[in-house]
């Protein structure tokens, strides 16, 4: 016994619904193996593509972050370093307030120094990827804390 199958077209339906084929974005059965096997492929590498630029951003998103990061730990590591030198100038030259003042405004220094190193490291690198930072005026700066 041969089997018999109803194949009708996608909106051929007397009740003016859709098919489940048409409606899911699946194609039509009158679709060869091979152009079925073509659209899946061209769908599985857009699908790719965009992925793959999804963890690009993700991934730059991630650097851009501890970048950030370390130009704070410059910050804070500079006085604390020079805190703590200049509590132990203090405490072996018997020169109380001034090692500890004169530590902290050498760490505050070194720490400006450094982040700013990164600062121009970062630069030099957006520059040769071909990103051109733009300054913000202090008046647009000053309009934006505004709002």
């Amino acid at each position: 016994m041969g089997r018999s199958r109803l194949v009708s077209a996608p909106n051929s339906d007397p009740f003016g619904r859709r098919s489940a084929l048409s409606i899911s974005g699946m194609s039509p059965m009158t679709e060869s193996r091979e152009e079925a096997i073509k659209r899946l492929n061209e769908s599985a590498s857009s699908l790719e593509t965009r992925t793959a630029q999804q963890e690009h951003a993700h991934l730059a998103a991630q650097k851009v972050t501890s970048e950030a990061y370390k130009i704070i730990a410059d910050l804070i590591g500079g006085v604390l370093v020079g805190l703590g030198l200049g509590f132990l100038a203090d405490r072996f030259l018997g020169t109380t307030p001034w090692g500890i003042i004169c530590g902290i405004l050498l760490g505050f220094a070194l720490s400006i120094y450094m982040a700013r190193r990164t600062a121009n490291r970062l630069m030099a690198q957006a520059k040769a990827a071909g990103i051109e930072a733009k300054p913000i005026p202090f008046e647009e700066a000053d309009e934006d804390e505004d709002r």
